[in-house]
């Protein structure tokens, strides 16, 4: 590595596109190229983008089911602790294991825990919150809430070459290409 990519490390290439269409476009080329770690920023929604950066994994699903069979199984532990262990009172002749009156408790901590790690987890799992990015050091993406699209080529991606990438980047006919510093 040399002495100037340790002084100046470099996040990425951005290529700037005007219209959804050129983003998606080029995000399809991109990830058709074998470049793998790429981002897109887009003022809405774009469809068919997430796609075409070959961003595929959601892991909030499994976190909200962990969490849900947690919170039930603590609620209706929890119940069966008080009721059969540790104070056992007979009421009305029930047995001390009632299974239907532990039905509310335990459904009531299951969507209690599975609401609560489906905020939290969507945070975490976003890296939210955000306060630095280093595209907010490219002064052109300061249009990227109002009209324009950018990709993002990451450094750290096994195909990224400084010369090639910009090449290849700028064969996708963007607006600009900028070094995105780290």
């Amino acid at each position: 590595m040399s002495a100037t990519s340790l002084e100046n490390p470099i996040y990425g290439l951005m290529a700037e596109f005007d219209t959804p269409q050129e983003l998606l476009t080029a995000a399809e080329k991109t990830h058709g190229a074998g470049y793998k770690q790429i981002d897109a920023f887009s003022p809405f929604p774009v469809e068919g983008l997430a796609d075409a950066i070959g961003f595929h994994k959601n892991s909030v699903s499994l976190v909200v089911l962990i969490f849900g069979i947690i919170g039930g199984l603590s609620g209706y532990l929890l119940q069966y602790y008080v009721s059969v262990i540790s104070y056992p009172t007979n009421i009305g002749g029930r047995p001390y294991h009632s299974w239907p009156s532990f039905i509310i408790v335990t459904f009531e901590l299951t969507i209690l825990l599975g609401g609560i790690s489906a905020a939290v987890g969507m945070l975490a799992l976003n890296g939210l919150p955000m306060p630095y990015h280093p595209v907010f050091n490219v002064p052109e993406f300061a249009r990227a809430s109002d009209d324009k699209f950018f990709l993002v080529v990451f450094s750290t991606d096994p195909n990224y070459d400084a010369a090639r990438t910009r090449e290849f980047l700028r064969g996708l006919a963007p607006r600009t290409i900028s070094e995105v510093p780290a």
